[in-house]
């Protein structure tokens, strides 16, 4: 019976007219009476401006595809619910399969189907928990084969479509793609002059004589950045991550002289990281200045003067050796990156750190950046889980997700705070700055606004993960190519006496995981449990890191 129930709860069913229409169910623990209600909530609180998949069928699309979710705190709770919401606005079915968006309206940056590619890795790492695994099967197709401006921003495809497969496999399918995959990561060795329109101020992206790869801060997701362009810590690591991950892809099509090839890159690139944009001073993974053409003259090469966010990218792909974690003491430092609304961009001591209502909507020299704190979570849960050290610890995680998701509001002018996702956020006050400045130019330059894009342009924003977070990190299950099931909660000691994730559907399996300190919630038993399709595999009293085999 509850297998019955089981496949009832996961088969996605699509008609001519968007999803079929839904009625509360069950997963083994949780119902989803409670995503109904939000659902409800959301949408009678929403101006529906955009959508793909209507806010009428919302809940029949998520009933269908999402891992539910159950915590005592209800600003995560609604929060997780929220952003599931969102993310099914952005799923837009073409002539190319489906994909998925970060702006609703469109916006003249975009590229086909007005899709782009800065958030994409994003995208993937979030949309890879949906049950019907065909959304993100187009999308990763489209990419390579159908259109998508694949090289216009930072772009880490071969780590996200590999992370992807962790979840549901398709080896056949992924391995299908490699040869796409190795051209995108040749294309990006060869490099590019950008922009091609723009012949008195063109600058050469791609790798340089030095091995490392060069870009400008706008098209790595950070434009107006204090450190500006070079060698930066973000696109380095993406082609680390890409290499690994081709490697990988490599080893399962049974290519071992390609897997050996990637592997060497990768190694390579590691060892640039760590010599170059480590700054033993000031502890940190930074900026390389470089000339801004491969034929200029090239001048002594300098560290930037300031620690980003983006530093800490390396970690995202497990890149560092041990010995590198001292930078981590900036993450909750209130001179350092933290704030109330979520970690600032760039660290609040340097004299060029701003908060700006004046130029360009989009700084990433202060504010907070949903892009670059969701990289930065998942940074450190890769640092809590996989290195031995002493620097960071849980209760960091949980208190930087706390401030992300304290961040997902937004007061109305009638005074009723909903729930929000927006572009760049105030740190100190919660204020959605790119938000107020189009408002403010849609009373003042109209013209302008709508060549920005209009006054709702950031509107359910797409260009971060959030339930990644709490599935991989908070929750704590860990992704791997193998059977292991790996748990390990990020949530500190004595924090939460219970939560539960139901419905997840992970090598073909559902699991559900479950605390419970008493037992009484939940009535499964105490402790920390997994369950695979409604067996109960492992249990601890502990809230700590369980392993167990899937048969």
């Amino acid at each position: 019976m509850y297998k019955l129930k089981l496949i009832a709860l996961i088969v996605a069913v699509i008609t001519s007219s968007g999803w079929s229409a839904a009625t509360e169910t069950k997963a083994f623990v949780l119902t989803t009476a409670k995503l109904k209600a939000y659902v409800e909530r959301f949408n009678a609180d929403d101006e529906e401006m955009f959508s793909n998949i209507k806010n009428k069928d919302a809940y029949a699309f998520l009933e269908n595809n999402i891992p539910l979710f159950d915590c005592p705190d209800e600003d995560f709770r609604r929060t997780y619910y929220f952003r599931w919401w969102t993310f099914r606005k952005h799923v837009k079915k073409t002539d190319d399969g489906y994909v998925v968006t970060e702006f609703l309206p469109n916006v003249s940056w975009a590229g086909k189907h007005n899709t782009i590619s800065c958030p994409a890795a994003h995208h993937f790492y979030e949309g890879r928990w949906l049950h019907d695994t065909q959304v993100m099967d187009d999308y990763a197709t489209f990419w390579l084969r159908k259109g998508g401006s694949l090289r216009s921003y930072s772009f880490w495809i071969a780590d996200a479509y590999y992370n992807r497969n962790l979840i549901t496999p398709n080896d056949a399918f992924l391995i299908d793609l490699l040869p796409d995959l190795i051209d995108n990561y040749e294309a990006w060795q060869k490099g590019w002059v950008w922009p091609p329109w723009n012949k008195n101020h063109q600058v050469d992206i791609g790798q340089r004589a030095n091995g490392l790869f060069y870009t400008i801060d706008d098209r790595d997701g950070g434009e107006a950045s204090i450190g500006k362009h070079g060698f930066r810590p973000t696109l380095n690591s993406f082609m680390y991550g890409d290499a690994k991950a081709i490697a990988q892809i490599a080893r399962m099509a049974g290519k071992d002289d390609i897997a050996a090839e990637y592997e060497k890159k990768a190694s390579t690139l590691k060892k640039l990281i760590q010599e170059k944009l480590w700054d033993p001073e000031a502890k940190f993974f930074k900026i390389l200045s470089a000339p801004h053409r491969k034929d200029l003259p090239s001048k002594n090469e300098a560290l930037k003067d300031v620690r980003e966010l983006y530093g800490y990218t390396p970690w995202y792909f497990n890149l560092p050796d041990p010995g590198y974690e001292a930078g981590w003491k900036e993450l909750m430092d209130p001179e350092g990156f933290y704030a109330k609304f979520g970690p600032t961009f760039a660290e609040q001591r340097h004299p060029h750190f701003k908060l700006s209502y004046e130029g360009h909507e989009c700084q990433w020299n202060g504010p907070s950046w949903p892009l670059a704190t969701c990289s930065t979570l998942t940074a450190l849960a890769n640092l809590l889980n996989n290195y031995q050290q002493d620097v960071i610890g849980k209760d960091a995680y949980f208190e930087t997700l706390k401030c992300y998701t304290r961040s997902h509001q937004l007061k109305r002018k009638d005074g009723k705070v909903v729930p929000w996702i927006d572009e760049n956020i105030h740190p100190y006050t919660g204020d959605w700055i790119a938000r107020t400045r189009l408002h403010e130019w849609a009373r003042t330059d109209p013209d302008l606004a709508k060549r920005k894009g209009g006054p709702h342009r950031g509107k359910d924003y797409n260009h971060s993960t959030y339930n990644d977070l709490i599935i991989t990190g908070l929750v704590g299950l860990r992704p791997r190519a193998d059977n292991i099931i790996e748990v390990n909660p990020l949530i500190p000691e004595n924090t939460w006496d219970y939560f539960c994730l139901d419905n997840v559907l992970y090598h073909g399996r559902v699991l559900t995981i479950i605390w419970d300190k008493t037992g009484e919630k939940y009535k499964k038993g105490r402790g920390l449990s997994v369950f695979a399709d409604g067996e109960k595999i492992v249990n601890t009293e502990m809230l700590t890191r369980i392993t167990v085999t899937l048969q």
